[in-house]
């Protein structure tokens, strides 16, 4: 006879999932003030086997990685280009990406036209529809011009069921819409809570495991862009991804915080058209497409994003403060490295910020987060400013320091030929980035303007 399972309650954080032996005010995890509940935490008597690995590797204690490399399954394409560089190259047979996006992104309508596609190439792809009925799943699958024979739909909620089913249907690929709507009957709590998203998620990831299942779930946001449930959502799963897109724009980001199979550098783009979702064959084009000429405060920027870099325009507007506190808004940059580079622009090149509003933002719903934007950010400030225009056919990276130096940046080539393939006529960068191109024997088609301190790029840029 199975031995009954212990349980024990804790106090778990509602938003992070931080466990605490007794009840506290604010969590020490996220810092919010009034997020504990009492949740009962099932102690299992033995961990869960992965498996995973080679047939009979699975369980049966330490084998060495050259018996672990052998008979790796390969990749599954899902037919969507910038999915798969997302991915890293595809699905891995038995990984876990984890899909978050606002609600009416195109979350769901992607993974639709993606297991539709493997269910064209011959592969068996299980679509587990747990927030909507499947008629409203087909009428959406009508609406994008899918039905393979190898996409099948089930609509359910319970976990043990979702397991059951996937396991005698032993598909290829199978998608859980959404992991916070499925609920486990042996955790507490009701669908979509800490315990009751942390219990499903498990199951789900060592249904995966054990089967060799590449799993798609699809995860709720939060109002502040993160992943709804407990933290650990995220270290369970082998892959998370953040699909994005600007209110009013057909445009979509699709970009990795978390990739186990591959870089997390890499964005894929995508337009929603009547049809569905498009892969944007020429994103610079695209995130170039509406970029005004002959106004203040814009500045295009080669972005390195994985293997292929991107064009974009940063924009950037200096108002008078309405309130005694003045402004900082930077959606899609980091806020203190902003405020850092207002100090810089002030401090170092006479450009006085530090007591107007400032807001800075990147056209397309990208996020930059690399060192070689500060340049672009500084000049797009600068230009909004002082009211003067950056030259329409110049592109601009480097890194800024606190005395105000231009530093090196890294991917000058891949920058420089995608600015010249687009047909910009001159860059600046940093002044050491041009020396080095240089000397490797580098050629660009555009002029190079080196620079070696803020106030040098400011005067070469407006």
């Amino acid at each position: 006879m199975e031995a009954k399972k212990k349980s024990k309650a804790v106090f778990v954080c509602g938003a992070c999932g931080h466990e605490a032996p007794k009840w506290l005010g604010r969590c020490p995890g996220c810092e919010a003030w009034g997020t504990y509940d009492t949740e009962a935490l099932i102690v299992p008597s033995r961990g869960r086997d992965v498996g995973g690995g080679p047939a009979g590797l699975g369980g049966s204690g330490p084998v060495s990685l050259a018996q672990a490399m052998v008979g790796g399954a390969p990749r599954l394409a899902t037919g969507i280009g910038e999915l798969d560089r997302v991915l890293g190259g595809g699905l891995v047979p038995g990984g876990v990406v984890l899909i978050g996006g606002d609600p009416g992104v195109g979350k769901s309508t992607l993974l639709l036209q993606a297991v539709d596609s493997l269910g064209r190439a011959g592969k068996r792809a299980l679509y587990v529809t747990a927030e909507e009925s499947a008629e409203q799943v087909a009428l959406r699958a009508r609406r994008l011009g899918a039905g393979a024979e190898g996409l099948w739909l089930l609509a359910e909620t319970d976990v043990e069921r979702v397991v059951a089913e996937a396991e005698r249907f032993a598909p290829d690929l199978c998608v859980v819409d959404s992991v916070q709507a499925v609920h486990a009957v042996e955790a507490a709590g009701i669908a979509g809570s800490v315990g009751q998203v942390r219990e499903v998620a498990a199951r789900l990831v060592a249904l995966a495991k054990s089967r060799g299942i590449a799993t798609f779930l699809v995860g709720h946001v939060t109002k502040d862009g993160g992943l709804a449930g407990p933290r650990a959502l995220e270290h369970l799963v082998d892959a998370v991804l953040y699909f994005e897109g600007e209110r009013g724009s057909a445009l979509r980001v699709l970009r990795a915080t978390k990739n186990r199979y591959g870089s997390t550098s890499e964005v894929g783009i995508f337009e929603m058209a009547q049809g569905g979702l498009r892969e944007v064959a020429n994103p610079s084009e695209a995130l170039l497409r509406e970029r005004p000429c002959g106004a203040p405060g814009t500045v295009v920027m080669p972005c390195a994003s994985g293997a292929r870099p991107l064009l974009c325009e940063v924009q950037a507007l200096v108002a008078r403060p309405q309130t005694a506190m003045v402004r900082r808004v930077s959606p899609a940059f980091d806020g203190d490295r902003l405020a850092l580079l207002l100090a810089v622009l002030d401090q170092r090149a006479g450009v006085a910020v530090l007591d107007r509003d400032v807001f800075v933002n990147v056209v397309g719903g990208l996020r930059i987060d690399e060192p070689a934007a500060d340049l672009a950010v500084v000049l797009a400030v600068a230009s909004a400013a002082r009211g003067r225009v950056i030259d329409a056919q110049t592109i601009v990276f480097g890194e800024v320091g606190l005395t105000g130096e231009v530093r090196a940046a890294a991917g000058v080539a891949e920058r420089l030929r995608e600015g010249a393939r687009m047909g910009f006529r001159r860059a600046i960068l940093p002044e050491a980035s041009r020396a080095r191109f240089a000397e490797e024997g580098g050629t660009c088609a555009m002029e190079l303007c080196g620079v070696k301190d803020v106030s040098a790029a400011i005067e070469a840029a407006v």
